[in-house]
């Protein structure tokens, strides 16, 4: 009796120091600030897919000429991805389709962009999508910014 309270009271406390690292992980990516709520799909088919399937929920936080990227459900101190302006190319914009509309946060639109190569897909809020395009438009002299 005495053993499973013990190991109860373990796995209860083990929880507790889990979530509050949890929550301080994502304190500590806030606390610089310029970061934002972006789900983000990366390595997206050409043709329209809208499962629903391969969105990440996350934060991205500015940084200088990068965007780095950080996955909400980790305990991964550094960016999952991080994102050149100079190399990022928007191609679209939309709003969530189909599955989507279940998969993303309610006031979500999708922003279709292209990065050294590779598709990807951000969706954010209205807010954040103007904050995100004005930085990408703020690129300095020299610099090629292709912004649909």
């Amino acid at each position: 009796m005495f053993l499973a309270l013990l190991v109860s009271a373990l796995v209860v406390a083990l929880v507790v120091i889990g979530l509050f690292v949890f929550g301080l992980r994502r304190r500590l990516i806030q606390r610089s600030g310029g970061t934002f709520d972006c789900s983000l799909r990366w390595n997206v088919p050409e043709e329209g897919d809208t499962s629903g399937k391969g969105w990440v929920y996350g934060v991205a936080r500015y940084s200088g000429d990068q965007i780095g990227w950080f996955r909400v459900f980790s305990y991964a101190p550094r960016p999952r991805r991080i994102l050149e302006r100079s190399s990022i190319e928007v191609l679209d914009r939309r709003m969530p389709e189909g599955e989507e509309e279940l998969a993303l946060l309610s006031d979500s639109v999708v922003l279709g962009c292209l990065h050294r190569g590779t598709r990807l897909e951000l969706a954010m809020s209205e807010d954040a999508l103007t904050g995100f395009l004005a930085w990408l438009e703020a690129a300095p002299p020299g610099q090629r910014v292709n912004v649909a």
